[in-house]
């Protein structure tokens, strides 16, 4: 999908998420949108954005005790991210195959630890699916860690 409008389409997203329960602020981002986790521990937000011919969802946080205790969590679930994320999305009425969702983990150049997924382009091609993808992936963080640890805003 071309860089514009991509950006347009998660754009067009904002005001969807705007005043969900799990979010306690939207924010536009040069070619994607930020809504800052409600209940976390530490700073986190989720993310949209178009990067590479690619929608990516994430969820970034500069705090390594944050990042820290989901992996915990995951580690001694032994739950693969995938498919806490498919779980999610099935929860939502959006059927993707584990198999085609791939969870990075890695520290940012800019110094965030970061998990994120690059959405399935019949997904992000649509509004409404994204929108939905993006809620199912803070789903499947949203009791992972610490991530429902903070106090409520």
């Amino acid at each position: 999908m071309p860089e514009d409008l991509a950006s347009v389409l998660i754009q067009s997203i904002a005001p969807l998420v705007a005043g969900h329960e799990s979010f306690t602020e939207i924010s536009s981002t040069p070619g994607g949108i930020s809504c800052r986790a409600r209940g976390a521990a530490a700073e986190a937000e989720y993310r949209l954005e178009s990067r590479d011919g690619e929608v990516l969802v994430s969820l970034v946080t500069p705090d390594r005790w944050l990042s820290e205790s989901i992996e915990s969590d995951l580690m001694h679930s032994g739950d693969p991210l995938e498919e806490l994320v498919a779980e999610e999305l099935a929860e939502v009425g959006l059927e993707v195959a584990e198999a085609d969702l791939v969870v990075r983990h890695f520290r940012s150049e800019d110094r965030l630890y970061t998990f994120e997924t690059p959405i399935p382009a019949a997904v992000a091609s649509d509004a409404d699916k994204t929108r939905l993808f993006l809620l199912a992936f803070e789903a499947a963080f949203r009791n992972l860690g610490d991530m429902s640890g903070g106090d409520e805003e």
